[in-house]
């Protein structure tokens, strides 16, 4: 019988065993749920958190894109007033080249004008001039045939 009483010994001392396991197990359980509920709670901070980063990151990225688009923007209507304005004076250039070009071709036509009638002019008087050498020359040979015929006259 002496193992008997060793054996509900061994029993009893087992189920204590169990039970202050089981005990334990409640604890850790408890604990467990408590760093669980900790960990849940810190986590959901650092989620509203993360959230609220996201946010000011999303905001500030609208805001910067907002600038660089107003900025784009303003560059644009600079750069397509710069063209315009180059466009105007490019225009007025070709407009004053133009002119330019009629104002020479004016002055070239009447230089043409005044040389062929300088050299109408010049041909008249040179025409002129060779019939009066020719009205010279025939009066000249008249005269040199009379005096020729006025001598042989008064020689025969």
């Amino acid at each position: 019988m002496h193992w008997y009483a060793s054996w509900k010994k061994m029993e009893i001392a087992l189920q204590q065993v169990m039970s202050h396991i089981g005990g334990v197990k409640k604890d850790m359980i408890i604990l467990e749920k408590s760093e669980f509920s900790a960990l849940r709670s810190e986590n959901e901070k650092l989620k509203l958190e993360l959230q609220q980063i996201k946010k000011q990151v999303m905001d500030e990225i609208a805001k910067v894109q907002a600038d660089n688009k107003l900025n784009l923007n303003l560059e644009k209507t600079r750069v397509k007033e710069l063209y315009s304005l180059n466009e105007r004076k490019l225009l007025e250039m070709r407009t004053e080249i133009v002119e330019l070009h009629a104002q020479q071709d004016r002055a070239l036509t009447q230089t043409d004008r005044k040389i062929d009638t300088e050299v109408a002019d010049l041909k008249t008087m040179l025409e002129t001039h060779k019939l009066d050498n020719i009205k010279y020359l025939a009066g000249s040979v008249f005269t040199c045939l009379t005096v020729a015929l006025g001598f042989y006259r008064l020689w025969r």
